[in-house]
């Protein structure tokens, strides 16, 4: 054996060279939604749970009150004016129950003394001597569960009536 070792080279060999490199893609631009994109989203976003909640408690609320046509009818007895031509009556022009005619307000006022419900003096007709002129009420939607109900012809006053009276159509009132 020899103690001979292999020539060594004159030049070191060459270092090892980087991988080329490779081009990165182009990062994607973040798109940012401007101010006023965001109040159109929003307002869209809240009026559709606006909306939402709206008919979800539209549908499953309770159902309306019970109610009742208050029906009777209402008297005037003095200052009677009875028209030829249509058999209708009312009371005569400055007699002081000239607001007493087929139209005049009708109001229904609860226990506690709101108004609960609105109508007016329908179809009226005399008696055979035209004294005496009598009108029909009918005031639909009337709620029931009130202890009593208080009905008013115009600014006439009130007439107390119990529940079951007003119900069952016993209003009978008159004037004059």
């Amino acid at each position: 054996m020899t103690n001979d070792l292999p020539p060594m080279p004159e030049t070191p060999p060459p270092a090892p060279t980087e991988p080329p490199s490779v081009p990165t893609p182009p990062t994607p631009r973040k798109r940012r939604i401007n101010t006023l994109g965001a109040g159109i989203i929003g307002v869209i976003v809240g009026a559709g749970l606006v909306g939402g909640a709206w008919l979800i408690s539209a549908n499953s609320a309770p159902g309306k009150p019970a109610t009742f046509t208050l029906k009777g009818s209402f008297a005037l007895t003095d200052s009677v004016y009875n028209d030829p031509d249509d058999d209708s009556c009312r009371g005569r022009t400055n007699s002081g129950y000239d607001d007493i005619a087929e139209g005049t307000s009708v109001t229904v006022y609860g226990a506690k003394g709101d108004v609960i419900a609105t109508g007016s003096l329908g179809k009226s007709k005399s008696d055979e001597m035209g004294v005496t002129c009598t009108f029909k009420i009918a005031v639909p939607d009337v709620p029931k569960g009130e202890k009593f109900y208080k009905v008013e012809v115009s600014h006439r006053g009130t007439v107390q009536l119990s529940a079951k009276e007003a119900e069952n159509g016993e209003l009978g009132a008159s004037l004059g």
